[in-house]
């Protein structure tokens, strides 16, 4: 049976909550995120849990990529602040495109790479459709956002009550 591509192939709390090294023993090696609403509030700088996350990933071996559909100086002001990422912007997600690019300036493949974001229509179906593993996390700070994503998280909600009653008949 083929893969719903608006399903993440996981679903946690939070970012923080990913057991990174287990993903690198799996063989795991580069790990894309987006990063409004997983890993800051939108707009937010990075706190010093992402940077921490950052350096964690590049002890661990990890390369990192942010992935935006914002515009240069959002992404590259949060990207120097993290130190341990490159990143691409105005991705124009969910077209997979910016994710294999991605890959690509990372030198990994779709099979060895992960994406974590917190929307099922931008960032986990580019992700499915790009056949990269899916990482979806609750938003950081929820309906606190532009007005396009707020309407754009109730239809989330509706295909997400989906996915966790798939989740729970696949048990």
């Amino acid at each position: 049976m083929e893969k719903n591509k608006l399903y993440p192939d996981e679903y946690l709390k939070s970012t923080y909550d990913i057991d990174f090294a287990r993903l690198y023993q799996e063989g795991y090696r580069g790990v894309i995120f987006d990063i409004d609403n997983t890993l800051v509030p939108h707009g937010a700088p990075a706190d010093d849990r992402a940077v921490a996350l950052f350096k964690e990933l590049h002890d661990i071996g990890f390369q990192s990529k942010l992935l935006s559909n914002n515009k240069e100086p959002r992404v590259k002001n949060f990207c120097e602040q993290v130190i341990y990422a490159t990143y691409i912007f105005r991705a124009n997600k969910p077209s997979k495109e910016g994710y294999l690019r991605a890959c690509e300036d990372m030198g990994t493949t779709v099979d060895n790479t992960l994406f974590v974001g917190d929307q099922i229509l931008t960032d986990i179906w580019g992700a499915n459709n790009a056949g990269i593993r899916s990482i979806m996390v609750e938003p950081v700070l929820k309906w606190k956002e532009e007005p396009q994503i707020i309407l754009k998280r109730f239809l989330e909600a509706i295909i997400l009550l989906f996915y966790k009653r798939h989740k729970r008949r696949a048990k």
